[in-house]
């Protein structure tokens, strides 16, 4: 579902100090309709060594990212995964073996076909907010407040809002 947060809790995860300490290395890729396999390895493997790659061969971009990976624990984020076929992601994923224990790749995504064909470990659909909970959001992006407090003159707009907003997060914060 578009608006929920897929893309924003995963930045949360990405970028929390917990994380950068727990984890060797980082990358992040933003996927969307373009499963190109060559294209995202090349991105991941750019973002694991911080040097551009002019390299255009699967096989040779696999073999420096499985050198770049190998003996480390690494976090990768596949953002916005359309792509719902089982041999791209085989392709894909064929370098990530040589990472350590703990390694993880998350991958964000509107389709339960994606999710079931990428995961090894039970997916979490992410829900959309209760009217309370959208209500809190919005007091926070639009008074800086956790509620309506002080301003109840407002609270009757707010209401109005957050049913047009269908409890879409992205909506809300828009």
């Amino acid at each position: 579902e578009f608006g929920v947060g897929k893309t924003t809790l995963a930045q949360l995860v990405y970028n929390d100090n917990s994380i950068r300490d727990y984890f060797d290395l980082k990358a992040w890729v933003c996927v969307s309709n373009e499963f190109d396999v060559i294209k995202i390895t090349k991105t991941i493997l750019e973002s694991v060594t911080s040097q551009s790659c002019n390299k255009n061969d699967l096989n040779s971009l696999q073999v420096e990212l499985k050198e770049n990976l190998s003996s480390k624990k690494f976090l990768l984020v596949l953002d916005d995964v359309w792509n719902e076929n089982y041999d791209d992601w085989t392709k894909l994923r064929s370098p990530f073996d040589v990472g350590t224990s703990g390694s993880k790749i998350i991958i964000t995504t509107r389709s339960s076909n994606v999710s079931s064909i990428m995961r090894t470990v039970a997916d979490y659909s992410l829900q959309i907010l209760s009217d309370n909970d959208s209500l809190c959001m919005l007091a926070h992006h639009a008074l800086e407040r956790v509620d309506f407090t002080g301003h109840l003159d407002l609270k009757e707009i707010g209401m109005e809002i957050v049913k047009k907003c269908g409890g879409l997060p992205l909506a809300l914060s828009t």
